[in-house]
Order: structure tokens, then C-alpha cells, then sequence
């Protein structure tokens, strides 16, 4: 089938008033073929919206991550995804061998069984932020005072970054994954990112701790500037992506109490929200078929990850939140070689998060209706902007 450009669709369908994932992705799933759009910058890309084409857009050889091949895709009006080139140790702008390098090195730190032993300290974590957030009194921002602080404190541990940092990596973040950032205004962040990197790398070179930069420093795998881009790619995408599944989980569970306390839970709240639906950005390398849709060499490509987790074929009635359902098939994560290696770090923040949260504050509710809720239209990853909440 031929999909031409009069058929295109726009390229973020989500915004205020409309739920998430967007209406318009069931209809995209249930026509032949895919569906095409045009990105902010004018240029066509192909949209994946079933459940087995995004798996197999993850995994074909002939689809690249790389964002220097000509017609990579680029959402943003200005800016885009770094290339390895740009911010050596960028590593999710590889593909294979290159990007197995860094796989490769890194899976060690991010095991079941590392994660387990890191639960305690994760836990002190969760502990320490609801301290924190009920001394304020009996109502918080609950993204502000807990969503974001978990994973942020986390994170900074794992790489050895001082917890009085955090407010400066939030802010640094935003800028990087907020839709209408300028060039300028990214630039400027990750500069003002590397730059602290840098120093703190040195710092560990000089006084090794007990944390994944100063292996990752002794194992000397990673140049200096590739050490750089890796630590800076886990900050970024080990708390923001973390912070809103934890929101919005919390939110769910609050219209949906019978299911707090349950592990199963979280499994289901990933492909539920689908936070990282634009993230995995792709352009054919060569032409391939996907979903009986040629593409040409040269052609972007957008799986939609939220659109995956609500197909039909793969899990049925699937707005509805039903822990009680096998989940596991959902592309949350992603999927194949560059399937997100933190995912058991985030299983375990979010379960202990909840069970915490609910346990220590049994009488938490929502400050304002769910309607009024600040959802994110303007960023690549979904969340909330603020979750008032009281006791």
C-alpha cells in the first residue's frame, strides 16, 4: 500500500484536554500500511503503531539509532537526538558492534542481583524523601517532593554525585527533554552538564569511591570524554523517566486503591503510561518493509511506544489498568539491543515507592480533580508537571 503526503498526519497528537495516549492511535493501527506525518521541522516520517512492527523496528539490522544518517528523524523544531560524534559516550546513538562496547561494560552495574543489593540503600531513599515531604505539613507537590527526588537521589548515588546537586540536574534536564527549548537553551545545559561531569570524573580519578564512576574509571573501558557522555546520558535518563512512571503510577493507584500494595502493579502502570513514546527514534539504513509499508533508505522512523502497549491484538481492553494481566510483552524499556538497561532499577524504585508511600501515608489523596492535573504536551517524555496532593 502507498501511504503519500496528503495522508500525513501531525507528528505530536497528544495536548490539554486529550487523554494519552492520543485517540488518533487506534485508528493509525487498524489502517493498512503506516501511517505517515510531517515532524515540526517540515520533513515526513513514518509512525509505527502496532505492537509486532515496533518490535520489529527495534531489532532490524536495516533500521539505524544513529542520528548522523541523512534523514534521521528530529522532532524538535530546533536541536535533536546528540550523535556519539557530538557527545562521545552517547552511547544509544550506536548501533552494533559500536554501541555493544558500552553495553557491554555497563550491564554488570544494573543486574537483578546488583539492584537487590542496592535495595536497602534505595529504600533509605524513599524513607528519607517522605521524611522530608510530611515535615512541610499535611500537602506537597507530590512530582516536586517525592517523584523526582526518588530517582534523583538514586542516581546520584549510584555515579558518586553529591545529593546537594540535584536541584542543579533537574534543571539542566529539563531543558534537554522540554519540546520548545531552544538550540541555544540546549546547548547551554549540556554544557553546564558536562562541564560538573568532568570535574566530579576528575575528582574520582583522584579519590575513588565506591561507586559506578570510579570502576567504570578503573576498569578503563571508557575514554575520559566517553566516560563524560555516559554518565551524563544515565543522569538524564535514570531520574526524569522515573520521576513521572512514579507520578503517574501514583495517580492511578489513587483512582484505583484495590490495587496499592500489589507488586504486580508496576509491570502494568509501565505499559499503561508508556512515558518514553517518542524516544526511540530510527531512519532505514536500507529499504525495508514494515507492517506491509516499503520504506526507503533514508526515510524516518518514529516507533510509537504507547501506541505498542495499547494494541489490541497484544493486550486486550487496553486502557483499562488490570495488574492482574502478563504485562511483561510491553516495549516500555524499548526492546532488543538497545532495550533500557536500567529497567530493573526502575521496577525496584517504583515498588518500593508505592508500597512506601501508601504504607506511611495511608490517608493520601489528590489536592485537585484529575482533570486539573498539569499533564506534559510540551515534553518528549509524558508526566505531570505537578501532582498537589494532602493528607
Amino acid at each position: 500500500m502507498s501511504t503519500t503526503e496528503q495522508d500525513a498526519v501531525p507528528f505530536l497528537l497528544r495536548g490539554p484536554g486529550k487523554p494519552f495516549p492520543p485517540p488518533e492511535y487506534v485508528e493509525m493501527r487498524g489502517r493498512e500500511g503506516l501511517a505517515r506525518a510531517v515532524l515540526p521541522s517540515g520533513a515526513p516520517v513514518w509512525l509505527v503503531t502496532r505492537h509486532e512492527d515496533v518490535r520489529m523496528v527495534l531489532t532490524d539490522r536495516r533500521i539505524s539509532s544513529d542520528p548522523t544518517h541523512e534523514g534521521f528523524p528530529r522532532p524538535l523544531k530546533t536541536g535533536g537526538v546528540p550523535s556519539a560524534k557530538e557527545v562521545p559516550g552517547w552511547f544509544v546513538s550506536l548501533d552494533p558492534p559500536e554501541h555493544d562496547r558500552f553495553r557491554k561494560a555497563l550491564i554488570p552495574e544494573f543486574t537483578v542481583r546488583r539492584i537487590r543489593e542496592l535495595r536497602p540503600a534505595i529504600q533509605d531513599v524513599v524513607d528519607r524523601s517522605i521524611d522530608a515531604m510530611l515535615a512541610k505539613g499535611t500537602d506537597a507537590d507530590l512530582v516536586e517532593d517525592f517523584a523526582l527526588s526518588v530517582p534523583s537521589l538514586v542516581i546520584s548515588m549510584l555515579l558518586g554525585v553529591p545529593p546537594v546537586d540535584r536541584d542543579f540536574f533537574e534543571a539542566k534536564t529539563k531543558v534537554l527533554v522540554t519540546i520548545t527549548s531552544t538550540d541555544e537553551e540546549r546547548d547551554r545545559a549540556s554544557e553546564h552538564l558536562l562541564r560538573y561531569i568532568n570535574r566530579l570524573i576528575t575528582l574520582r580519578t583522584k579519590r575513588p569511591g565506591d561507586d559506578l564512576l570510579s570502576r567504570l574509571i578503573a576498569n578503563g573501558v571508557f575514554s575520559l570524554e566517553e566516560l563524560s557522555g555516559v554518565a551524563m546520558l544515565l543522569l538524564i535518563a535514570g531520574h526524569e523517566t522515573t520521576a513521572n512512571n512514579i507520578a503517574l503510577g501514583a495517580v492511578t493507584l489513587l483512582q484505583n486503591p484495590e490495587w496499592i500494595g500489589d507488586d504486580r502493579a508496576v509491570e502494568e502502570l509501565l505499559r499503561l503510561h508508556s512515558v518514553a513514546d517518542i524516544v526511540a527514534l530510527r531512519v532505514a539504513v536500507e529499504d525495508v518493509e514494515v507492517g506491509g509499508q516499503l520504506i526507503q533508505a533514508g526515510e524516518g522512523i518514529v516507533p510509537l511506544m504507547a501506541s505498542a502497549n495499547h494494541d489490541e491484538k497484544q493486550f486486550a481492553c487496553p486502557a483499562h489498568f488490570d495488574p492482574s494481566r502478563s504485562a511483561r510483552a510491553h516495549v516500555a524499556f524499548g526492546y532488543g539491543v538497545h532495550q533500557c538497561l536500567g529497567q530493573n532499577l526502575v521496577r525496584v524504585e517504583m515498588e518500593l515507592a508505592y508500597r512506601t508511600l501508601f504504607e506511611r501515608v495511608p490517608t493520601l489523596r489528590l489536592a485537585v480533580p484529575v482533570e486539573e492535573l498539569p499533564f506534559k504536551y510540551d515534553g518528549v517524555l509524558y508526566g505531570l508537571h505537578a501532582l498537589p496532593v494532602t493528607w
